[in-house]
């Protein structure tokens, strides 16, 4: 993409305000995330439940001087704009103008599962075959397709596009932008079903991407999607791969031990050596082989493309360093759109000063100049405090990069330096190409180190929010519940994440809590639900905002505002007991409690309750009862304050069962780690948290010996037993012993047996094939899933996950 103003204004037809010769390259929808803001373009996205031009102030200050909006907002000096009648329609009439005026060949990728690992492998085979553009990341949306399309250039030989739907007539409009030469069809699954009437419909929906295309290659081991396929393009191209001999492609020998699987393609045999065996992996090689051998790639070169394939790794780590330290590991894999992600999420942190590790690039058709040069300016952009090269390709460029610059020609060098080590209260980016082994970088920052980790996944608890968010009103507030160190996630971690997305308040428990996230850059308003008399200095000092659920707290409270000195009306939040009998104020004394507020220099920022049943379909009648209390009394109270407080009584559970009582704010827990009480709404969620060690030891355990403490484990036959380095001390209670619970190893469970130590347990892995020392061993995650876990223990989740030990190291991963 490389327009001016006017150009823009033209393909679009819409109004420019301001110079119209201005280039724009790039088009930026989000303000958090904004990593280059030369030739860019701020789009404000308006959308049912959002505004993006509540954010246009924010992109303007990271130095945006191109707006694209529905509205001009002449308070901003010296901006540009493009003002347009509807932001999304307006993007994808102009990815649709820039994509028709290219002369590439493109394949479009839609199904349920594997479009982002496919799109990867193709790449990694044809990026030295064809000058090729992809999608960045999981870009396959509405508004995700369209800024992919504009990234394409005159230089560019094959476009490689996810495209992604999740309810019906979203695909009319993206065929309408993007028509690929190739049609590729993945696995149809679960995924989005929830918005259709059927798997029919679904298909349906799918397959109108090929309208327009030559040539469909797609899964045949679906029946329903060969027949709709076959009935519907008939006249087309029609290549169908699957594990069933029906297809045009499929494994010659796929229930067989050889380390070689044979693939049949029409009358031709490709053999390569398969290393994982798994249907996903299988049937994602299938189609790989498909769309090669359409490209005219000989049979000798794909088995060459197959066995160099790289794991596609689609994550970023953030990991707790020494010297208060943030790492960010990106050592997965290396090109210049995974470095614009990595850029990215390094602008969710706040902490004033950042680092960044950054290795020779590969497998990319850049001459180096060309390559170092854009990679230079993105990376001077970010105001690099310092910055460390490696590779004898990047150091040549060094002179480039404007931050203070060391270079390196192998990570060792680097860190026999020691220059790493001095580095303190900083985010250390590190982002290498896979032959350099970053991750020794990270082995040497990091503050924990062990084979234990609890990993928390950030994307799946933003879709998780954002799910529960689709079933309020669009100016319904939320508040995160992050007490007990965000349910023993990291409060900080999670808070600035929340923060970052737009949370409206967050809730802790005690005062302690709120100070340790101002004292590291929290600023969204903070709730203390139970702050002790002793803590309210301390409160008033970090600006943290009380529950008042008594008029003996109110009153100590007050004290201590007049003390302070603070002038203002200091917001509280008043508890109101509608059943629950645990804090609150009775029906009975809200005429006292009106008279003591007129008098008090406070302001009742809320009134809210709790429900204690919510999640329990048999106490619906007496969570009805709770509402009822709740809205009789808490009218009676705003009528007496003369003014309308926020109000809010929804938990997680309240929000999915009694979304009518949603009030002006809901308060989310447990469902944004993906667990609810209700069927049907888990099935939405997505997994947050997983509990991961690894097998220490096996041993052969012969009949009649016995396993740890006590002997309460004897075998009455020869028996695998592995040892895993988790225990009490990390959390995993003792009832969970002697064949009570599970963990997962292979994606089989393998009971617990003997005592559970403080350090270590043991489990028998006498049915497990192929499993060795170092083997990854799930306490939790999906298999044991963590609602399962929490039954072995006889608990509920929220005990499981606040339990965890400080000592096992947390993980954030977002991918």
């Amino acid at each position: 993409m490389n327009y001016t103003i006017n150009q823009i204004a033209e393909i679009t037809n819409t109004k420019v305000i301001g110079d119209g010769k201005l280039r724009i390259k790039n088009i930026a929808f989000d303000s958090r995330i904004i990593y280059s803001t030369k030739n860019t373009a701020f789009i404000a996205i308006n959308t049912q439940k959002n505004s993006g031009e509540k954010f246009i102030e924010a992109a303007i200050d990271r130095g945006i001087s191109v707006i694209i909006s529905e509205h001009q907002y002449p308070q901003f000096e010296n901006i540009n704009w493009i003002i347009v009648e509807n932001s999304v329609n307006f993007l994808q009439k102009l990815a649709r103008h820039h994509f028709k005026n290219t002369h590439l060949k493109s394949i479009g990728i839609t199904g349920s599962n594997g479009k982002t690992i496919l799109k990867e492998w193709l790449y990694q085979c044809l990026w030295n075959e064809f000058t090729t553009v992809k999608s960045p990341k999981s870009f396959n949306s509405q508004i995700g397709l369209p800024l992919s399309l504009l990234q394409i250039n005159d230089s560019h030989e094959l476009g490689i596009f996810e495209v992604g739907i999740s309810k019906p007539d979203e695909m009319e409009k993206l065929e309408n932008i993007f028509h690929p030469q190739i049609g590729l069809l993945t696995h149809i699954g679960t995924a989005h079903l929830a918005n259709f009437k059927a798997e029919e419909e679904l298909i349906d929906e799918k397959i109108k991407l090929f309208k327009n295309s030559e040539v469909i290659i797609f899964n045949g081991d679906n029946m329903l999607v060969n027949k709709k396929i076959n009935q519907l393009y008939s006249s087309k191209k029609l290549i169908s791969y699957g594990f069933k001999e029906s297809n045009q492609v499929y494994f010659k020998n796929l229930n067989s031990k050889d380390e070689y699987l044979v693939v049949k393609y029409f009358d031709e045999e490709i053999s390569f050596p398969v290393h994982q065996r798994d249907e996903a992996t299988l049937t994602n090689a299938l189609a790989l082989v498909t769309v090669l051998k359409e490209l005219g790639i000989g049979n000798q070169k794909i088995i060459e493309k197959i066995n160099a394939l790289k794991a596609v790794e689609m994550r970023l780590e953030a990991i707790e360093g020494i010297k208060n330290n943030i790492i960010i590991n990106d050592s997965f894999n290396l090109d210049l759109d995974s470095l614009k992600t990595a850029l990215q999420f390094l602008n969710e942190y706040k902490k004033p000063k950042k680092s960044l590790v950054l290795t020779d690039i590969f497998d990319v058709n850049f001459n180096s100049k060309e390559l170092y040069e854009e990679v230079s300016e993105l990376v001077n952009e970010q105001k690099f405090d310092s910055v460390f090269l490696i590779g004898d390709k990047i150091s040549k460029f060094s002179d480039l990069f404007k931050s203070k610059t060391y270079t390196f020609i192998n990570t060792q060098e680097l860190i026999d330096s020691k220059h790493l080590t001095e580095i303190e209260n900083q985010i250390i980016l590190l982002k290498g190409a896979r032959k350099f082994e970053i991750e020794k970088v990270k082995d040497v920052l990091e503050l924990r180190k062990h084979d234990t980790v609890l990993e928390i996944n950030l994307n799946a608890l933003l879709h998780n929010i954002n799910y529960h968010k689709s079933l309020l009103k669009p100016a319904t507030k939320m508040m995160a519940m992050v007490k007990a160190n965000s349910y023993g996630l990291g409060s900080y971690e999670i808070s600035e994440f929340l923060q970052h997305h737009h949370i409206d308040y967050l809730g802790v428990a005690f005062v302690d809590e709120g100070v340790e996230l101002r004292k590291k850059g929290i600023t969204v308003p903070i709730v203390v639900m139970n702050p002790e008399q002793h803590s309210y200095e301390t409160l008033i000092e970090y600006n943290l905002e009380p529950e008042i659920y008594s008029f003996r707290v109110l009153e100590l409270f007050y004290k201590a505002v007049q003390k302070s000195g603070y002038d203002k009306k200091y917001p509280i939040h008043i508890k109101l007991e509608t059943g629950m009998h645990r804090l609150g104020f009775k029906g009975f004394e809200l005429d006292q409690l009106s008279e003591f507020l007129e008098n008090l220099n406070v302001k009742v920022q809320s009134i809210f309750s709790h429900l204690s049943s919510s999640d329990i379909p048999e106490e619906k009648e007496f969570t009805l009862n709770q509402l009822q209390i709740f809205e009789k009394n808490s009218n009676y109270l705003i009528k007496k304050l003369q003014y309308t407080p926020i109000r809010h009584i929804l938990n997680s559970s309240g929000i999915t069962s009694y979304t009518n009582h949603q009030y002006d704010m809901v308060r989310i827990g447990i469902g944004m780690l993906g667990e609810s009480p209700n069927f049907d709404i888990q099935k939405q969620l997505q997994s947050v948290v997983s509990f991961k060690t690894v097998i220490s030891q096996i041993s052969l355990v012969e009949n009649g010996e016995s396993v740890g403490y006590s002997r309460r484990f004897k075998a009455d036959r020869p028996t695998k037993i592995a040892t895993i380095p988790v225990g009490y001390a990390d959390g995993i209670p003792r009832l969970i012993g002697n064949q009570v619970g599970n963990v997962g190893v292979h994606k089989n469970l393998a009971p617990i047996v003997g005592s559970i130590c403080m350090d270590m347990m043991m489990i028998n892995v006498d049915n497990i094939p192929n499993i060795k020392e170092g083997d990854t061993v799930t306490v939790f995650n999906s298999k044991p899933s963590l609602k399962e876990f929490a039954e072995y223990c006889k608990t509920i989740t929220y005990e499981v996950l606040t339990s965890i030990s400080p000592r096992v190291k947390r993980i954030y991963v977002k991918d």
